[in-house]
């Protein structure tokens, strides 16, 4: 599995809409469902079942599920900031991740975004500040 094999699964998602809690090609997904259905693209079957969650970032009924899931599947990463690289962010000032994407390179991800869907998107230094962990998908 190579990352360019990563970024090319991510970018079939590009224009998805954004839906809480889906992870549906061209149908909806959020940030996880684009990770899940990048997962479904390189190895088929999903890892997990996904428990419900709430939209609202600041919800401690899951805080840190997000992390916890991406030690648990994912390989971590050291070093430089690479395509096919999953990144997690902390948002809003909170100590947990709460939202991910997949790195394009070193300065461009893509990710689901409200009201945006599937975007491509400038890793700019606000962004880049948020950023908690990188990992690689298994044989990436």
């Amino acid at each position: 599995m190579s990352p360019d094999a990563v970024v090319s699964a991510a970018r079939a998602w590009l224009g998805t809409p954004y839906r809480h809690q889906a992870a549906t090609l061209g149908a909806g997904c959020d940030c996880l469902g684009l990770l899940r259905g990048v997962w479904r693209a390189l190895y088929g079957a999903e890892p997990m079942a996904m428990p419900a969650y709430r939209a609202d970032m600041r919800d401690p009924a899951h805080a840190g599920a997000l992390r916890a899931a991406a030690e648990l599947l994912l390989v971590p990463a050291d070093g430089a900031l690479a395509a096919g690289q999953v990144v997690l962010f902390r948002l809003s000032g909170m100590a947990e991740a709460k939202h991910c994407g997949i790195l394009l390179g070193p300065r461009r991800f893509i990710h689901a975004q409200e009201r945006l869907g599937v975007v491509e998107a400038n890793l700019t230094e606000a962004w880049a500040r948020r950023v908690s962990r990188r990992f690689w998908f298994p044989g990436a």
